[in-house]
């Protein structure tokens, strides 16, 4: 099971920032996890929430003022692949507004990095399944009722070989039906000692989480 820090590892540092990917690049997990917004000059930004603390929202705001409203420097998506390129890149696209920024950028690096594209926008997923070479997945926070309609759907994009999991509705069913189609299974936001536990029983191919030394702990 890979393990990927979500937003990088940011017990003592601001998520989403370098400072959070170093960090969780020196504790060892195997990939990170990270998101991508538009700034209103045009930029992807690497944001998660789609308002700053300030209330504002992203796009809105160019890439300075975002900073200057969350108090720590905003990376964008190539200084983030350029400055880490040993580790696997889960690369998540917010919304479709970020996605003709970051795909130029995507593009660039699509042969020299390990990436991982994932959205809860599954139109974007389709266009990153067909306009680049890396593998893509689709962000579910929901139960479906049938999950092979899902990857029915898919069928034409073999790109498209994976799904991220909210841990709230993870059952053995629907990660049956996914590893039976072919397909990797990955799992976010399990957040005590016992779900880390219970994910590493669970045969996925990977884990996103905010607390990776609960895993690494295990492996050594």
């Amino acid at each position: 099971m890979l393990l990927l820090a979500h937003r990088g590892y940011h017990a003592a540092v601001p998520e989403n920032t370098l400072a959070a990917f170093e960090a969780a690049v020196k504790l060892g997990v195997d990939g990170i996890e990270t998101d991508v917004r538009l700034s209103s000059d045009g930029l992807p930004v690497i944001m998660h929430d789609r308002v700053t603390p300030k209330k504002r929202a992203v796009a809105e705001l160019t890439r300075r003022e975002i900073e200057s409203d969350v108090g720590h420097p905003v990376p964008l998506l190539a200084e983030i692949l350029d400055s880490f390129p040993d580790i696997l890149w889960n690369i998540e696209i917010k919304n479709p507004e970020a996605l003709p920024a970051a795909m130029p950028v995507l593009k660039r690096f699509q042969r020299q990095r390990r990436l991982l594209i994932t959205s809860f926008r599954h139109d974007v997923v389709i266009r990153c399944a067909d306009e680049l070479a890396v593998d893509c997945g689709l962000l579910l926070a929901h139960r479906p009722l049938d999950v092979g309609a899902i990857i029915a759907g898919c069928s034409t994009r073999p790109r498209i070989k994976g799904i991220a999991w909210d841990y709230n509705i993870v059952d053995d069913d629907v990660l049956r039906a996914v590893s039976t189609a072919g397909w990797c299974n990955y799992v976010y936001g399990a957040v005590t000692p016992a779900e880390h536990a219970r994910c590493a029983k669970l045969g996925l191919a990977g884990l996103i989480t905010d607390y990776p030394p609960l895993v690494l702990g295990s492996r050594a």
